[in-house]
């Protein structure tokens, strides 16, 4: 393994965990507690063919994820410089989240739809070259603390945003207040579904102005072939790379567990807010009050990740994260109005009034505490747990099938939970798909060896 010789400097390490700070808000925000919700329960005809038709547009953009990210990686080793590439994506990511703000209820479903997974597709690239550059910056002793405080950052970034939302821009469709009792800011209507849709443009402007300290401060790799060339070379290039990680067994074990896990993840983070929407007709204020409890604990769940990881490996770190991500949800789907744990214990179904009035939703909130310690750290030490695997010359590549692995088959876990959810009219039973998802990959990633660089 070549180890990196002459470490970023300290602007430069900060410029590449923004990344992670601007791109947040738009997962955060947009996909999973307002427009998300926003578009399950305002736009579309009722509650089911929402949450639906939203998984089917993750799984598409899932898909075309697959496809691309390890082919991307590989050009990219070939071209050399990333920022480039981040730089494009961007144009792609800011546009398609800016005409957001057109997805006004009564509006064709399919627009929105285009642009969330436009947007999506432009996100995640961006993400491939950027996790590419990690094992420049750093030594293999700092990758797992850099990783976990990164991704911290971005949910400390995410919760700012958030917060801005509903307590400036989210009004209340009964009251018009947000949820600091204030009318939302610029004059937007609640109940055309402006403040929703002003995630969108927001979310742009966000990530606009906070990647800037990347592209000005961290260092990229040198120059390398044209684009040409490197297309035709990438190409190649991969191909030699999936027969390599063939033989590399540990890389390979790691490889497929990470491609199963994370559907299961990235489904539950992207269906959790509307699935709380539905059960419990929680209005944009109490999504979003949610989405800030979840970031608060997320942060602290990176935070003491960045200290496990260097103490006793990455690899701990993701299996601990999943015994913890399939409690929660086993706990999510099992909880109703006047129940928790599928019957097995009663709560009162009086409503206190307020925010969370019932017993159920406190319950779930508790369930929601333990998703947001486990849901930064499986991702964040799995970041690490390959950047300690592979060298800084094969990293491009390596991320680039590391993407595939986390995209693969992303479209399967929500195109499941969005079919099972069509077919039987339950959400909850729609949900109980990603366990099966997190448990499979646990089970497969328990024998691989950390770091995963065992040739086999």
């Amino acid at each position: 393994m070549t180890k990196v010789l002459t470490p970023a400097p300290r602007r430069g390490v900060l410029g590449w965990m923004l990344f992670d700070w601007a791109a947040q808000p738009f997962f955060t925000v947009v996909t999973t507690f307002i427009f998300g919700p926003y578009f399950v329960s305002r736009m579309a005809s009722d509650h089911a063919a929402g949450q639906a038709a939203w998984g089917w547009a993750i799984a598409a953009a899932g898909l075309v994820i697959a496809i691309l990210s390890p082919v991307l990686g590989s050009v990219a080793d070939q071209t050399g410089p990333r920022k480039p590439w981040i730089g494009f994506f961007a144009v792609i990511q800011i546009a398609a989240l800016s005409l957001l703000w057109f997805a006004a209820p009564g509006s064709p479903l399919i627009w929105p739809l285009v642009f969330f997974s436009l947007a999506s597709i432009a996100a995640e690239f961006s993400i491939v070259f950027n996790d590419s550059m990690m094992p420049r910056l750093v030594t293999k002793d700092e990758i797992g603390r850099i990783s976990n405080i990164a991704w911290g950052l971005g949910y400390l970034g995410g919760m700012v945003a958030l917060i801005f939302v509903v307590g400036f821009i989210a009004g209340s469709p009964e009251t018009g207040k947000t949820m600091f009792g204030l009318d939302p800011l610029f004059g937007l209507d609640p109940l055309s579904g402006e403040d929703a849709r002003f995630t969108g443009p927001f979310a742009a402007l966000w990530y606009f102005v906070f990647v800037l300290p990347m592209f000005l401060f961290t260092p990229d790799a040198g120059k390398g072939k044209p684009i040409g060339a490197a297309v035709r070379e990438g190409l190649a290039e991969l191909k030699e790379t999936v027969y390599e990680a063939r033989k590399r067994s540990g890389i390979l074990r790691f490889l497929i567990a990470r491609m199963i896990y994370q559907d299961g993840v990235n489904a539950l983070l992207a269906l959790g807010g509307t699935f709380a929407a539905v059960m419990f007709s929680w209005s944009i204020t109490e999504i979003g009050l949610y989405g800030i409890i979840l970031n608060v604990v997320a942060i602290v769940g990176c935070l003491v990740a960045s200290r496990l990881d260097t103490a006793l490996g990455s690899k701990w770190v993701v299996l601990a994260s999943l015994v913890m991500l399939m409690i929660a949800t086993t706990g999510i789907i099992s909880t109703g109005p006047g129940f928790t744990l599928f019957g097995l214990i009663s709560l009162p179904t009086a409503d206190s009034g307020g925010l969370f009035g019932t017993a159920a939703e406190k319950a779930y909130i508790i369930y929601g505490i333990l998703v947001g310690l486990a849901f930064g750290p499986v991702q964040a030490s799995s970041r690490s747990y390959l950047a300690r695997s592979v060298s800084a010359e094969e990293a491009g590549r390596y991320f680039g099938i590391y993407a595939l692995a986390g995209r693969a088959t992303s479209f399967s876990a929500p195109f499941l939970v969005a079919t099972v959810t069509a077919l039987t009219g339950s959400a909850p039973a729609g949900m109980a798909v990603i366990i099966l998802f997190l448990l499979a990959g646990l089970i497969i990633l328990l024998p691989a060896p950390y770091p995963a660089d065992n040739p086999g």
